[in-house]
């Protein structure tokens, strides 16, 4: 099973290596498989995780439980690993007959409450037990403390204990895996209510929500009308196992020694607990909460600090960007406008900083240099470096607000290139190097720059790079050429992100080398700013640069020699989606623009807006942003549940999608200007410029494209 599943599906299961059938080895069959080096969480109230982590640890739980029921069992050779009909009837009559045998000789007692049980759990099968709709893999204990979690990630790496997995009816897993919203089973002499009686702690979901995360990521059908019989059915089959072993305790031969004194206990309360359970008269509601508040809805939080961006850019984005546009078209372009200082500070003081970084990344970043727990939340001064503990999910609808003016981003501290630099040095910085830079970066202090781009080869492919460092006793001599070095020409850059070949003779994903340089040190070289359609983005700027003979302290390599591959595919994830979520809010702008101008101007003696032409192309436009819209969010939540790797298929699909859909909506808004449209009276030439360098600064279509075919092809080939 566990083989399958790792080798052909996205279910989180742990590597196996060899299996031993020869019980001559060992005493008994036996297999091998890695050790992972996560955190479980035993207690499902999740005590000491901050309130937002536990929305983030359920969520987890239950993707991962509806990636195990998504498994296609004929097609990873699990098809005949049980009976899929009558799972659930075949389970009450073993359980039946288990009680009926344990209380025999009346040691326990058997109580009169478990056969009316039993007997409505008979007159209520759901039919799809029968037909076998609901059949595929069955783990049989799945729960929270049985999955591992990544050390600092809230996202699941494994899941353990598939000794009792078959075929069978999935929804038996789930309300097996609910159980706490209805008791919480410890080891005291009597058992607690459960969350939906005692109070829901802060974070964790209401049952509704946790199912509702369940039946949108596994499209099964709302439960509402099946949910008394699942969850009377795991009281049941608990009740059953715990008389059980209350029967062997009283004969001697209970594993579980003295804590198997009060299973006894524990089986009639559950028992009473079935019955008080089935007597109520409503157990869910007729529809799941995302009816009234669609799959992708942010919120409450993530709300509150949408409106204050949305304020914050109507109020002092909007009204300075002929201020910005005007110094930047100036001879002292090269300058940063005084009023930028001065939004930045507010931006802070408004808690709208650094709200890009993820809060996996911020909690590696504080254990390293402040010495803190991944769970921490500290209310110290660097809260505010570290941002609001966000999702990319939850920030992809910040970032698409900021994405509405090409000046917005910079002002919260959450621009490109700096945003990737920094999730680079929060993942694979060490201490020194998150000091020395890290810290500044998160301050505003300084910037940064990405110099990876080179004239003289196709820098889409990373193993055509030339730039070579070359170690050299403590330190390491770089020598090449770069170009499109973005923010390497702003006043305020003090670091670059060097890619070059360590070793050419290594394998070609093994020669590439990541280093900081402080851009300061001789060597290094500005040749000239470059220009995109004729916008050189000052102050920002897009730089050449050559390297002569730099050297740079040994110790600023970053994780090591060779791992500049590595870390490049590791900065391809967050940092790369922002551009998508940011190209969201240009094109919409383009769609406000595009209104104001139609509704407002006349031609062929009628208002643009009234002409069918125009009226269906703006349609179109719509239907393309939010089809768009949703597959980024999309990305987005992938990224947080699965991590780079397993999300990298649907992060190629929105970084073609997005700038592709940007450019017709921007487009179709500079048609409707005229003129103005392709001028810099308006920000839509400018805006459109940058959506069309994104499709080769954000990884040329092709290659995206050559992503996602492969990835399909790989899944035919299952």
């Amino acid at each position: 099973v566990l083989r399958a599943l790792g080798d052909h599906t996205v279910v989180p299961v742990p590597k196996v290596f060899c299996l031993c059938t020869d019980p001559n080895v060992i005493g008994t069959a036996f297999y091998i498989m890695e050790f992972l080096e996560g955190r479980i969480f035993i207690d499902s109230k999740l005590p000491g995780v901050p309130p937002e982590r536990r929305r983030a640890i359920y969520r987890a739980t239950a993707k991962t439980l509806a990636s195990i029921h998504s498994a296609n069992v004929d097609m990873i050779g699990l098809g005949k690993y049980g009976r899929r009909d009558n799972y659930c009837s075949r389970q009450i009559e073993r359980w039946a007959k288990q009680y009926t045998a344990s209380t025999a000789e009346g040691k326990p007692a058997s109580n009169p409450k478990m056969f009316r049980l039993i007997d409505w759990l008979r007159q209520n099968i759901p039919p799809e037990d029968s037909s076998g709709v609901a059949a595929g893999i069955v783990h049989g204990d799945f729960r929270i403390d049985n999955l591992v979690f990544h050390p600092t990630e809230d996202r699941v790496i494994g899941i353990l204990d598939w000794e009792l997995s078959t075929l069978g009816n999935q929804m038996s897993d789930v309300a097996h895996c609910c159980l706490p919203y209805s008791v919480v089973i410890g080891q005291n002499k009597h058992l607690d209510a459960g969350f939906e009686v005692t109070g829901i702690p802060e974070g964790i979901p209401s049952q509704a929500e946790f199912l509702d995360d369940y039946c949108s990521a596994s499209g099964k059908p709302w439960p509402a009308k099946v949910w008394k019989f699942y969850v009377a059915f795991a009281l049941f089959r608990g009740a059953s196992i715990c008389t059980g072993v209350y029967n062997r305790w009283l004969l001697g031969n209970a594993s579980g020694g003295e804590r198997a004194r009060y299973v006894g206990n524990h089986a009639n309360e559950l028992i009473n607990f079935a019955m008080d359970f089935i007597a109520r008269k409503s157990v869910l509601p007729e529809y799941p909460p995302s009816d009234e508040r669609g799959r992708f809805v942010p919120s409450q939080r993530v709300l509150e600090l949408r409106n204050k961006l949305i304020k914050f850019m109507e109020d002092y984005i909007y009204p300075n960007e002929k201020e910005f546009e005007k110094l930047a078209q100036s001879d002292a372009r090269w300058m940063i406008h005084p009023e930028e200082d001065t939004l930045r500070e507010l931006a802070r003081k408004e808690g709208l900083w650094n709200l890009w970084i993820p809060f996996d990344s911020a909690a590696r970043a504080r254990k390293l240099i402040f010495g803190e727990g991944p769970n921490s939340i500290s209310d110290g001064g660097h809260d505010l470096l570290f941002g609001a503990g966000l999702s990319n999910l939850e920030y992809g609808y910040l970032c698409e607000i900021m994405g509405r003016s090409v000046w917005a981003p910079q002002i919260f501290n959450c621009s490109a290139p700096d945003t990737g630099n920094m999730e680079v040095l929060l993942r694979y910085g060490n201490k020194e190097q998150l000091e020395e830079w890290l810290i500044p970066l998160l301050e505003g202090k300084i910037r940064s720059a990405f110099a990876m781009t080179e004239p003289q080869v196709a820098s889409s492919d990373v193993t055509n790079i030339e730039c070579s460092i070359k170690r050299q006793g403590d330190s390491y001599i770089i020598n090449g050429n770069k170009w499109w070095t973005s923010g390497a020409m702003d006043p305020r850059c003090r670091v670059l992100i060097v890619m070059g070949k360590t070793d050419f003779s290594e394998a070609k994903h093994k020669q590439q080398s990541m280093i900081l340089v402080d851009i300061k040190i001789p060597g290094v070289h500005m040749k000239r700013p470059l220009s995109v359609f004729g916008f050189d983005d000052a102050p920002h700027g897009h730089a050449e640069i050559s390297f002569e003979n730099v050297y740079v302290p040994a110790k600023n390599i970053l994780l090591g020699e060779g791992r500049g591959f590595e870390i490049a595919q590791g900065r391809l994830g967050p940092g790369r989606l922002h551009h998508c979520m940011r190209l969201l809010g240009a094109a919409e702008r383009g769609m406000q623009l595009m209104a104001e101008r139609a509704l407002s101007k006349k031609a062929f003696g009628k208002f643009i807006a009234q002409h069918g032409s125009f009226l269906s192309e703006m349609a179109k436009c719509r239907i393309e942003l939010e089809r768009t819209r949703l597959l980024v969010l999309e990305a987005a939540d992938q990224l947080d549940r699965l991590g780079n790797k397993k999300a990298r298929g649907t992060i190629a699909m929105a970084k073609v999608a997005a700038p592709n859909m940007a450019l017709k909506v921007l487009d179709m808004a500079m048609q409707v200007h005229g003129a103005a449209g392709f001028s810099t009276d308006t920000v839509l030439s400018h805006l459109w410029a940058t959506a069309r360098t994104l499709r080769v600064a954000d990884g040329p279509d092709d290659v995206h494209l050559g992503t996602i075919a492969k990835l399909e092809l790989q899944r035919a080939k299952l």
